[in-house]
């Protein structure tokens, strides 16, 4: 059961830290068709996270809610894109972002599912998680 939350909660945190990119960077995004890509990804990730939430009660014996990011990393997020679109802010440059994010969250969903062994239905969710966010760097390569 501590490994269900374990994983359930890093998945969490990838999801809030995918949201929290894509809130932090739509203001900066000018082309259109990437805003709707965008908007896209941030419902998949709220999917997401919404199905650890009714998960999380079948593996914790108390009121404890899912892990999310803490505010150091929300404020190093936004500084981070703030710095790296200073004085590029084209929508390649967004796009290299975001394609830097989300291959960090690929990783550690496939480390998960290579190396955490969880009941079935956590296992889904890892792997539920992993291909959104391989469909969503095939998706904004078109942006490059």
């Amino acid at each position: 059961m501590d490994n269900e939350i374990n994983v359930l909660d890093e998945l969490n945190k990838g999801a809030c830290m995918g949201m929290d990119a894509i809130h932090y960077i739509m203001d900066k995004v000018k082309d259109e068709s990437l805003k709707k890509e965008l908007n896209n990804q941030y419902r998949e990730y709220k999917e997401i996270k919404d199905e650890i939430s009714k998960l999380y009660p079948e593996y914790n014996d108390s009121e404890k809610k899912p892990h999310e990011t803490n505010a150091i990393n929300k404020v190093m997020t936004w500084y981070g894109i703030e710095m790296k679109t200073i004085m590029d802010d084209s929508t390649s440059k967004i796009t290299e972002l975001l394609l830097q994010g989300t291959n960090m969250g690929i990783i550690e969903g496939r480390k998960l599912l290579n190396h955490k062994d969880t009941e079935k239905d956590v296992h889904e969710l890892i792997k539920k998680y992993v291909t959104m966010q391989e469909k969503a760097v095939e998706r904004l390569k078109e942006f490059l």
